[in-house]
């Protein structure tokens, strides 16, 4: 075969370099566009009301909203106010992501290092449950601790306390080596963010506010509900249209208390793919970086990555009893994808990864199952264990973040 000349080399570099910047600029689909998909996904029922935020390539910010804030609110708009569930686990590790860079904690430290001495962290096979691990999703400790009993089935968490959690670890036995295997834990990161308030001397909410809401001027994001985020909440919903409780989570608040905007968010996602800007943004890409398997995919500390045939895309999602979320982020692209729903039905996952890759279609309407079944499936129909912890019920029939 003849060997290229220099022109023909020089051009050829120049077309992948034109294809990269050209995937890098890729522009959403225009907000009509958005708006039918989410005004047919209200119409079927899957959502009471749905708000998708758009992070532009070159910084713009757009917000379609459609659909049922609920009685006595105003409507859904950027501002419309969610609780956020398991999203908050990446909040988390951005904590812990910071505390590593300023050097104060390290991935590898036991979290028994910063717990009470009356508390017994189980090891196995001289291997101990790491802020690592925990962040992983490979720590051991299951999805849910088997000490909860609520007295409020509609708000499962709220009665859960610091002392039981204790209780359980304490007893636990674990059934595989930290770090042998992804198994999504709700406990794991729960008790990840309660270590790392422990290591601050500051309670989790304040921990989050000072070192992240603050500097981004997430003005409209917390866990206790201030007036202002009342008088805007989305009221959440159950997949039969009633209006439910909000969830309140003080023991395992690292994994799911957190409350905010679309607005707020997408702050978040800009600085999480601005590195260059400060020592926060720096210590949003560490947490990026994959480092175990999980599933068929990877991830970072607590951030899913699944890698598409134009890119990777960076998430997490969420769910309480009332609401659905999703925050997909595409660091090359440097655009990003917020949704938010006030339902507890399957959510809109999918509208993000579509949104973020053309490539990866939306999710027909599903055929309700004759039997209840504890398996979602992603956008292609593959059986995914990234998802689990959306379909997980407890004995009563909750759903948990």
């Amino acid at each position: 075969m003849r060997a290229l000349t220099r022109i023909q080399a020089a051009s050829i570099v120049v077309a992948i370099a034109t294809a990269r910047v050209a995937h890098a600029q890729q522009a959403f689909p225009p907000d009509s566009a958005v708006l039918s998909i989410i005004k047919l996904r209200v119409g079927e029922k899957r959502s009471a009301g749905i708000v998708v935020g758009m992070l532009e390539p070159d910084g713009r910010t757009r917000i379609v909203a459609f659909g049922d804030p609920g009685p006595g609110q105003p409507p859904l708009d950027g501002n419309s106010v969610f609780e956020i569930g398991s999203i908050s686990k990446v909040f988390t590790s951005t904590v812990l992501a910071e505390l590593v860079k300023e050097g104060k904690v390290k991935l590898e430290d036991p979290v028994q290092k910063y717990l009470p001495s009356s508390v017994h962290v189980p090891s196995r096979s001289d291997k101990q449950i790491t802020l690592g691990t925990l962040s992983e999703q490979n720590s051991g400790l299951p999805r849910m601790p088997s000490n909860m009993h609520p007295a409020d089935q509609a708000n499962p968490y709220a009665d859960y306390s610091v002392q039981q959690m204790y209780d359980f670890i304490s007893g636990y036995q674990l059934t595989r080596d930290p770090g042998a295997q992804f198994e999504y834990s709700n406990l794991g990161v729960g008790l990840l963010g309660h270590a790392l308030a422990l290591s601050t001397g500051k309670p989790y909410e304040d921990m989050e506010r000072k070192r992240v809401w603050e500097p981004l001027k997430m003005n409209n994001t917390a866990i206790t509900l201030t007036p202002w985020m009342k008088q805007h909440l989305a009221l959440g919903h159950d997949e039969g249209g009633a209006v439910v409780k909000n969830w309140e989570l003080p023991t395992l608040a690292g994994a799911g208390a957190i409350r905010s905007t679309t607005i707020d968010m997408l702050k978040f996602a800009s600085a999480n793919l601005h590195p260059e800007r400060g020592k926060l943004e720096e210590a949003m890409a560490f947490a990026h970086e994959s480092r175990a398997s999980a599933g068929g995919s990877t991830i970072g500390l607590n951030w899913m990555i699944r890698k598409t045939s134009n890119n990777a895309i960076v998430w997490h999602n969420g769910g309480t009893g009332g609401y659905r979320t999703f925050l997909g982020l595409d660091p090359s692209g440097k655009r990003a994808v917020v949704i938010m729903t006030n339902s507890s039905g399957a959510g809109a996952d999918d509208i993000g990864m579509h949104l973020l890759d053309s490539a990866i279609p939306l999710t027909p309407k599903p055929v309700p199952p004759k039997q209840p079944t504890a398996i979602l499936r992603d956008a292609q129909g593959a059986v995914t264990q990234l998802v689990l912890h959306q379909a997980g019920q407890t004995a009563s029939g909750k759903k948990l973040p």
